[in-house]
């Protein structure tokens, strides 16, 4: 009985400092419908990869075998799911994998853009991201590497969104355009060679890891800063991302004494907005209205 109460406090302290809610934890238990979109309407390499269409077959090697999850007993083992079947591509989430990292759509977005990268090797499932990322420097190197280029793919699928409405972006959109209509346009991957930069994207993207993760399974946030999506539903959400709770990828490696191991009473700290910095404190339904004002004219500039 004694074990038991101890076990339940523990629970209730965890959901206290998760960064997503319990239906969410709950809900990646859950699988659902596949939301399938045809690759042919993307216009660029990382609009197919998001298009949530079955990823090719053979890149996983038969000859390292994924160790077996028991994924459907935990909620909070659900990143398992796209571990150890991402070939099958679970719910249409998974954008690309290999023998080492898979990467998906997160399930519940809390931006425009918003990844998942997660280590597919057993020793790495439940560690700590911050200990993990801070003493293995080969993990640290290739995760970096990795996160890189998930960047730039990121932004490509923000331009590829956005890019028509940004003022800033006009004279790359207007260049793109001429390319294409032109007798013999150059293939994507020579496209930028020869196209103004336009709006620097890539400054809009971000990565880094929570100080404490609801999910058992390590992984890394890559997603836009701008905070626009319908799941963005709670106080703990927008803060998550938007306070010293999330550490960056370029934050690491922490020193042992480091506060960010810490992550204090984060949940009742005040809210400020992401790009004009005003003070919303604990008022979430007006910060979330003033973020809906925010992205049409973060999305004009």
């Amino acid at each position: 009985m004694a074990d038991a109460t101890k076990n339940n406090s523990r629970t209730r302290k965890e959901q206290r400092q998760d960064p997503i809610v319990a239906e969410e934890i709950d809900g990646m238990s859950k699988p659902q419908a596949s939301n399938t979109t045809t690759a042919s309407k993307r216009t660029n390499a990382f609009a197919e990869l998001m298009s949530a269409k079955k990823p090719k077959p053979g890149l996983v090697s038969a000859e390292a075998p994924v160790k077996p999850l028991k994924w459907d007993l935990d909620a909070r083992n659900g990143l398992g799911l796209y571990i150890e079947h991402p070939e099958k591509n679970p719910e249409g989430l998974v954008v690309e994998y290999d023998d080492d990292f898979v990467v998906i759509n997160d399930k519940f977005p809390k931006a425009s853009v918003h990844l998942l990268l997660i280590p597919r090797k057993s020793e790495y499932y439940e560690q700590h991201p911050l200990c993990l990322l801070s003493t293995d420097s080969a993990f640290r190197a290739e995760v970096q590497t990795r996160v890189i280029r998930l960047k730039q793919l990121a932004a490509s699928e923000l331009r590829r969104k956005y890019g028509r409405h940004s003022a800033s972006d006009l004279s790359y959109q207007t260049a793109l355009s001429d390319l294409m209509n032109s007798a013999d346009p150059p293939p994507p991957d020579q496209r930028d060679a020869v196209l103004p930069p336009g709006r620097d994207w890539l400054s809009e993207i971000k990565a880094g890891v929570h100080t404490h993760p609801s999910m058992n399974h390590m992984h890394i946030h890559v997603m836009s800063q701008e905070m626009h999506s319908p799941c963005l539903k709670h106080k703990k959400h927008y803060l998550s991302f938007n306070s010293s709770f999330f550490v960056s990828v370029e934050e690491f490696p922490l020193q042992g004494g480091s506060e960010r191991y810490k992550p204090g009473t984060w949940p009742v700290w005040d809210m400020k907005c992401w790009r004009c910095g005003e003070n919303y404190q604990n008022k979430f339904a007006k910060l979330k209205a003033h973020l809906g004002e925010e992205f049409e004219a973060w999305k004009k500039e």
